[in-house]
Order: C-alpha cells, then sequence, then structure tokens
C-alpha cells in the first residue's frame, strides 16, 4: 500500500506564488508516473501536470509557462511550483501516483489553493 501526503496549500493574492510537496511512502513501485490533479466545485477532476521517473513532463496547456513540476525519484516526492496564479486556478490539488506496470492509482487527501485578491 502505497500514501500520499501533500503540504503547501493556502490563500494567495492574484499574480502570487505557491509551492505544493508530496511524499509517497509504503510499499512503493519505482516504476511510476507522479503527478497533481485538481478539482473545484462542479467540475471534473483535471490533470494539472505529470512526471516520469526519467523526469519527462507533461502540463495541462492552461497551466504550461506558469507551473513548474519536479521530483526525486530517490525520496519519492514531487513538486509543484506555481507562479503567477490566477483566479481560475483555485481548487483542491491532489498528488497522484500511478504504477505503470500494476496499474494501482494511489492519490492524496487534497490540499486546498485559493488565489484571491
Amino acid at each position: 500500500q502505497v500514501q500520499l501526503v501533500e503540504s503547501g496549500g493556502g490563500l494567495v493574492q492574484p499574480g502570487g506564488s505557491l509551492r505544493l510537496s508530496c511524499a509517497a511512502s509504503g510499499s512503493v513501485d519505482s516504476r511510476n508516473i507522479m503527478g497533481w490533479y485538481r478539482q473545484s466545485p462542479g467540475t471534473q477532476r483535471e490533470l494539472v501536470a505529470r512526471i516520469t521517473r526519467d523526469g519527462a513532463t507533461n502540463y495541462a496547456g492552461n497551466v504550461k509557462g506558469r507551473f513548474t513540476i519536479s521530483r526525486d525519484s530517490a525520496q519519492n516526492t514531487v513538486s509543484l511550483q506555481m507562479n503567477n496564479l490566477k483566479s481560475e486556478d483555485t481548487a483542491v490539488y491532489y498528488c497522484n501516483l500511478k504504477e505503470l506496470f500494476t496499474n494501482n492509482d494511489y492519490w492524496g487527501q487534497g490540499t486546498q489553493v485559493t488565489v484571491s485578491s
């Protein structure tokens, strides 16, 4: 079993920055993709960014150029640096780990990000 614990959410003004972090513990298969998803009220959970063990990344179009995902595979941690935040970035952000060979999907408990003046 894998546990994911997120930290770093909060309230920030438009144009500000936040950094989210997530640590995985337990029986972590090294062959995985880690990422961040978000969900706001009345919408479906959507991909924000994800990164492979080798460092290949992909981003949602509306965050590209503003958000940067990174990971430390040895420590099983993933971070999301969010710059130039906008009100539409307000959501609960979830850390995700997907094991490539077992297809197991793990989720963190979520952390609230609110962008407001």
